[in-house]
Formats: C-alpha cells, structure tokens, sequence
C-alpha cells in the first residue's frame, strides 16, 4: 500500500514493502517500529539508528514530537486521495464540477436526477470497488446538469460520471425550507 504524506510544504511518497521494509520516495528502508507500553510513544529502528518518536492522532492529521521537535503530518492513502481529488476538494463556486470515477466500479446507485439542486457533501454516486461501496459527495452546491451513468453501469477510473453546474441568481440558499 502508498501512502502521500504531507509535513509542512514537503509531501512523501511512502510505500510499505512488508513487515521489515519501506520506501520512502523510492529509497528502501529496513525498519521495525513497535508501541512501548500503553503511552503513544514509539520505537522505531531504520537502518539500524534508533528514534524514539511521541505519536497523536488528530482529526484529520498526526502530531509528531522526534527529537524535541514537532511535527504535523497528513497521511492519506492512495484510495483515499484518489476520492478526495475525485470529490473536487478546492473546487471554485463559479466553475462547473465534473465528478470522475477514482477507480474502476460498479454504479451502485445514483440518488440524484438531472436539474436537481445539490447541497455541498450530498451523496451524488454510489460507486463499488474491491467489495466496497464508496459515497462520492458534491464538492460544494450546484445543480445537476448532466448524468452520464445509471446505476449498474460498470465505470472506468477518472471517467465523468456526471456534471455539477454553479448555482445561479443571487442569493440562491439550499440551506433553506420552502414553507
């Protein structure tokens, strides 16, 4: 499995090998890493040199404190970040947003129609892959402006599934009831 992870403007690519090895931007490394105790604290060998690190899991990102320094790193795996990107995470409000498939799949279901307004995080696309089913939300509000698939269409990776067009008019407020 790869892992991006983020510390600072600096981002690694680490890959897991197996139980003894890693790479690290595509340098390998021997390591064994081990919890001591009941505290987070770490033991870490690579290479042979011994790190003692202190590890928090935040919300949404791990704390780091290695040789009195500390660290904030984001870790996402390959999956994960290709969901993100498929999400349209940094998506500008006035551009329309197409959402791709960030693996190949299955249409499980697709709970919106064309020209229904969307509110940001609604579920758009239900896609399966490897056994599980993925929720692909709406990056921000919108409407729908044109669906591509149905559900039980099969979909390749990075294929446009369906569009999300701005809103427009001014003041448009999908947080609202109509009473």
């Amino acid at each position: 499995m790869r892992y991006m992870t983020t510390i600072g403007e600096r981002e690694f690519v680490i890959e897991i090998l197996d139980e003894q090895h890693i790479s690290v931007d595509g340098k390998v490394f021997t390591v064994d890493f081990d919890s001591v105790g009941d505290q987070p604290v770490y033991s870490l060998l690579v290479d042979g040199r011994s790190f003692e690190a202190y590890v928090y899991p935040g919300e949404e990102d791990w704390q780091v404190l290695l040789h009195g320094r500390s660290y904030t790193a984001r870790v996402e795996d390959e999956r994960d970040r290709r969901l993100r990107i498929a999400s349209g995470a940094g998506v500008g409000a006035e551009a329309d947003f197409q959402l791709k498939s960030p693996m190949p799949g299955l249409v499980v279901a697709v709970p919106v129609s064309e020209g229904q307004e969307v509110r940001q995080g609604e579920v758009l696309v239900v896609l399966e892959s490897m056994k599980m089913q993925n929720e692909l939300k709406s990056p921000r509000p919108g409407v729908v402006a044109r669906l591509r698939v149905q559900t039980g269409d099969h979909v390749e990776q990075n294929q446009v599934l369906l569009t999300v067009a701005s809103l427009s008019g001014a003041g448009a407020d999908l947080g609202k009831k109509e009473e």
